[in-house]
């Protein structure tokens, strides 16, 4: 075992490298509006500024874990946090919106590597007695990004520029991977099998594929034979995966045998459903603010800021007291409570008060989501035993990440399709170009295009409000009384 402060230090260096992960999947979304501007980006390169990420980062965070018991856990750490330090100065200096996507997708998978690396350092390098302290921290020190990051990243690009979100990441990274070197543990698993190559590839190349034609059908159509090879495509090499995973079993990435638990699935489709309409709700949401109710990209940061620290201390809460209430409840009023705030969030005049217009829809976003958390973190995680703990969280968070990354491009060919029939007589072309105008704040949106951009919204802002719904009816319909029953027990 090492020393106490190695140890601490060794905490120290994941929780830096695993905020910064974190910082990049929120700040984004606060700059996109600003990048759009300034690299003349349209809505489809927008989308894929904020895609490239998680569509390396959802579905390889699975891969990397295996990467790091088997190649070692410290290496695989550093070579993940070095990747996402490299990307992140060509995000900074990119001269264009082709290299951002580019260096945005190799951040993500330079996240992918980090992010169970370092969870897996904190599981080796602590005794059982000081392991969930260290835990405690670092995910603690992941919500407390959650609600500066926005802030911060607003405050960068209205005061130096939206490059500066980017490059903050160097030294950052650099500072987690020399403390990693320094103080921190190699191990490996010598129970660890060879990766799933097949499994990780069919998976990205078809998320890759699906999500193209998903946002390429705002400009071309569903009719575009291009769009439906690419759907095609997406639909043959994700089936291809469930095949490969159901061929490898226990060796899988993703083992589908997990899915015999009732409450494993239940969960994994709340989940589902629910990040789906968290991703799509906050990726929209920004352009509302900053076109449409005027707020500097601060403001905006700071707009949603409530949201995660309510979700950060009603979590704390209600773990605190979630085994003398009912867990079925708990998973169902969640989620409508939250397609409350989305809901709320659809019919809002930007223009209007933040206290009376925006912040009512984050409390109830952020009181939905609080109850939801803590039960559906310890339900996936009990459903599949304790041997299966980890897989199964990972499989969790993927799911998640996905849920997000197919939100951003399917709700951008409904908002464009909503856009486009409110804009009577006006070709593709200028379809395009005067939604470019509105999301790029060009003096030149004329005013029906606003108009157009405003009903979109609020069209596209329901959509996670039934995605919520369903998420709680599910909860209700498909969890196991008796198995929730179970875990809450376990916990008193």
């Amino acid at each position: 075992m090492t020393s106490q402060r190695h140890r601490w230090l060794t905490l120290a260096a994941t929780v830096i490298a695993s905020a910064v992960v974190l910082l990049d999947s929120t700040v984004v979304n606060i700059a996109l509006p600003a990048i759009q501007r300034a690299l003349r980006a349209d809505a489809a390169a927008t989308q894929w500024i904020v895609n490239a990420y998680l569509l390396l980062l959802g579905p390889l965070v699975l891969i990397g874990g295996s990467a790091a018991d088997l190649y070692g856990r410290r290496r695989i750490f550093v070579l993940g946090t070095a990747i996402f330090a490299a990307a992140s100065v060509v995000s900074g200096l990119a001269p264009n919106v082709a290299a951002l996507i580019l260096s945005r997708a190799a951040q993500g998978f330079g996240g992918a590597l980090l992010t169970p690396a370092s969870l897996a350092i904190l599981q080796t390098t602590f005794s059982e007695k000081e392991r969930s302290k260290a835990i405690g921290i670092w995910a603690g020190a992941g919500a407390l990004m959650m609600a500066v990051g926005p802030f911060l990243g607003g405050w960068l690009v209205d005061h130096i520029s939206w490059r500066a979100i980017f490059l903050i990441n160097i030294p950052l990274a650099g500072t987690a991977a020399g403390l990693a070197i320094c103080f921190a543990p190699e191990s490996r698993d010598p129970r660890a099998k060879q990766l799933d190559l097949g499994g990780a590839a069919s998976v990205a190349i078809g998320l890759a594929a699906l999500t193209w034609s998903l946002t390429a059908v705002s400009g071309s159509g569903f009719r575009d034979e291009k769009v439906l090879a690419a759907l095609a495509a997406g639909i043959v090499l994700l089936t291809l995966f469930i095949v490969i995973e159901a061929h490898l079993r226990d060796r899988a990435m993703m083992p589908l045998s997990l899915f015999r638990s009732r409450n494993f699935s239940a969960m994994n489709a709340l989940t589902l459903l629910l990040y789906f309409g968290l991703g799509g709700a906050l990726y929209y949401l920004p352009f509302g603010l900053i076109r449409l109710g005027g707020y500097s990209a601060t403001q905006a940061g700071a707009a949603w800021s409530p949201l995660a620290v309510i979700i950060g201390l009603g979590s704390f809460l209600v773990g605190a007291i979630a085994n003398r209430l009912n867990w079925r409840l708990l998973l169902a009023a969640g989620p409508l409570i939250t397609a409350c705030g989305f809901a709320l969030l659809s019919f809002i005049d930007f223009k209007q008060s933040y206290w009376t217009g925006v912040f009512p829809s984050m409390l109830l976003l952020g009181v939905g989501m609080a109850i939801t958390v803590q039960p559906l973190t310890s339900t996936v995680l009990a459903s599949c035993g304790e041997a299966h703990a980890g897989i199964a969280s990972g499989i969790n968070n993927a799911v998640a990440r996905v849920a997000s990354l197919l939100a951003v491009a399917s709700l951008g060919a409904l908002f464009f399709a909503n856009f486009a029939s409110h804009l009577s007589g006006a070709t593709p072309a200028e379809v395009r170009d005067a939604l470019n105008a509105v999301m790029r704040g060009q003096a030149s949106a004329k005013p029906e295009a606003i108009a157009a951009f405003r009903h979109a919204l609020r069209i596209v802002m329901l959509v996670p409000a039934c995605c919520a719904a369903l998420a709680g009816l599910i909860a209700w319909l498909g969890a196991d009384p008796s198995g929730l029953h179970a875990v809450a027990g376990r916990r008193e």
